[in-house]
Parts: C-alpha cells; sequence; structure tokens
C-alpha cells in the first residue's frame, strides 16, 4: 500500500536547471541602488550638526542604521549575480570578473566599518563596473 501511494507521488521525470529563478530577471540595478543609498548616508552623516543633540543623535544612529542594511543589500545582490547569473563563458570574456566581485563584497564590508566618503565612493564604482560587466555580457 504504502509503495503505490510513494509510486503515485513520485515524479514522472527528473528535470534540470542551470539557475534558482527563470533567467532574464537578473538585474544589478539593486546593487547600484544600494550603493547610491551607502554614499548618500555617508554625505548626510557628514552633515549633521556638531553637537550633542538628541536629534541628532537619532538621526545619526537612523543614517547609520541605513546605510549598513544597503552595504548588506549591495552583498547579496552582487552574491545573486556572482552565484546565480554569472557563467564560466562570462570569466572567459571578462577574467577580471572573479577579482571585481571579490573586491566589491570586500568594499561593500569596508563601508559598514566606518563613516568613510572615500570608502563609499569607492564601492558605488565598483558596483558600476560589476553592472557594466553584467550588461555587456547581454549583448
Amino acid at each position: 500500500m504504502i509503495g503505490r501511494l510513494t509510486a503515485r507521488l513520485a515524479p514522472r521525470r527528473v528535470v534540470h536547471a542551470h539557475c534558482d529563478i527563470p533567467c532574464g530577471i537578473y538585474d544589478p540595478h539593486e546593487a547600484q541602488l544600494a550603493a547610491q543609498t551607502v554614499e548618500t548616508m555617508v554625505t548626510k552623516i557628514k552633515a549633521l550638526p556638531d553637537d550633542d543633540s538628541e536629534a541628532r543623535r537619532n538621526s545619526f544612529v537612523r543614517m547609520v542604521t541605513v546605510k549598513e542594511e544597503h552595504a548588506e543589500r549591495v552583498k547579496h545582490e552582487i552574491q545573486v549575480l556572482w552565484s546565480d547569473y554569472f557563467k564560466p563563458e562570462h570569466l572567459e570574456k571578462f577574467p577580471e570578473l572573479h577579482d571585481l566581485v571579490w573586491k566589491t563584497l570586500k568594499a561593500a564590508s569596508a563601508t559598514k566599518q566606518n563613516v568613510d566618503a572615500e570608502k563609499a565612493a569607492e564601492l558605488r564604482a565598483k558596483v558600476d563596473e560589476v553592472a557594466r560587466l553584467f550588461w555587456e555580457t547581454k549583448k
């Protein structure tokens, strides 16, 4: 009885896919927007008044939280592109891609460690370069 039930529930055909989600919906835009947000938050944090008011502390904490969340979002979006979208043929065409992705992830981590406009700009530039290579693979 259990054997017949198992046989009825078992798939009739095994299928294989090369990615987690249907092709064509990957896009680096979310990573770019998140990197831009990190850069904007750093600028806003730097522009806060130099006082010890409750309003300043509240704004500082909220802006740092947003910066951290978006730096983590950059890491997530770039990792998804790396693990699910980019294929061996992309690495053949763009041998710098592996190093660029690694440095982009490290740059996102660096922006979480401090409030540094130079590091935020570096992150945005690296994400934009990943996006440029991504769109080159679509041609």
